[in-house]
């Protein structure tokens, strides 16, 4: 008698179909994970990286401010001729966070007029979900990209040191006094910046750093 040949049937079919659906679903499900994990982790590393940009130009221009070229000039006393003040020594803000930055330096080693012109004014302010910076006086310019991220917040903390100079006066100082003892002020700021990204809301980074000002400030002044 001959085998009668048998093949698949219907229901083995549409089981093996529907096995088949279910592994390429799971399949395409892990692919689609791990390219939105990826592209997250992307975005997350171009918003630090932008972060850290803003972050480190801001500290170079406050690691700067107060710095006078002609101090060797003028700011030292000879003989009974007073020494000059210098004329970068303000910075806003002196006390308490702030959104915005002003400050100066030399930009030219011809610097010994004692006054601040346009080009030594330099800055940095939050506008519009960006961070612009001043190069001389009414100039500002976009630091940060907003086709990128989204600043949220931008804030800059000054900290002041005062250090006693007492031990350099001839005389000690009168009890009344509010001058003397003369002192160095060592300053420096807390720098804070946040972000999101805006090819994904749900990425957002925050970004602390410090800095210390290079050049301090003498208040006061022995007596006389």
């Amino acid at each position: 008698m001959r085998a009668r040949a048998r093949g698949v049937s219907i229901v083995e079919l549409l089981v093996a179909t529907a096995i088949g659906l279910v592994v390429v679903a799971a399949a395409g499900s892990i692919v689609l994970a791990q390219h939105a994990a990826s592209r997250r982790l992307q975005s997350e590393a171009r918003l630090m990286h932008d972060l850290r940009t803003a972050a480190d130009l801001v500290a170079r221009d406050l690691r700067r401010a107060g710095h006078w070229s002609a101090a060797a000039a003028s700011a030292v006393r000879l003989g009974d001729e007073p020494a000059a003040a210098n004329p970068h020594a303000a910075l806003m803000p002196a006390s308490g966070a702030a959104s915005a930055v002003a400050l100066s330096f030399s930009t030219s080693s011809a610097d010994a007029g004692g006054v601040v012109d346009d080009r030594d004014r330099f800055g940095f302010r939050l506008r519009g979900g960006a961070i612009e910076l001043q190069l001389g006086a009414r100039n500002w310019q976009t630091l940060t990209d907003a086709a990128t991220l989204v600043v949220t917040a931008f804030t800059v903390e000054p900290h002041l040191e005062e250090i006693s100079l007492e031990a350099f006066c001839e005389r000690p100082c009168a009890a009344a006094s509010a001058t003397c003892p003369p002192r160095q002020q060592v300053r420096s700021f807390a720098i804070t910046l946040a972000a999101r990204s805006t090819t994904d809301a749900a990425v957002t980074r925050t970004l602390q750093t410090s800095v210390r000002s290079r050049n301090d400030v003498v208040v006061g002044s022995c007596e006389a």
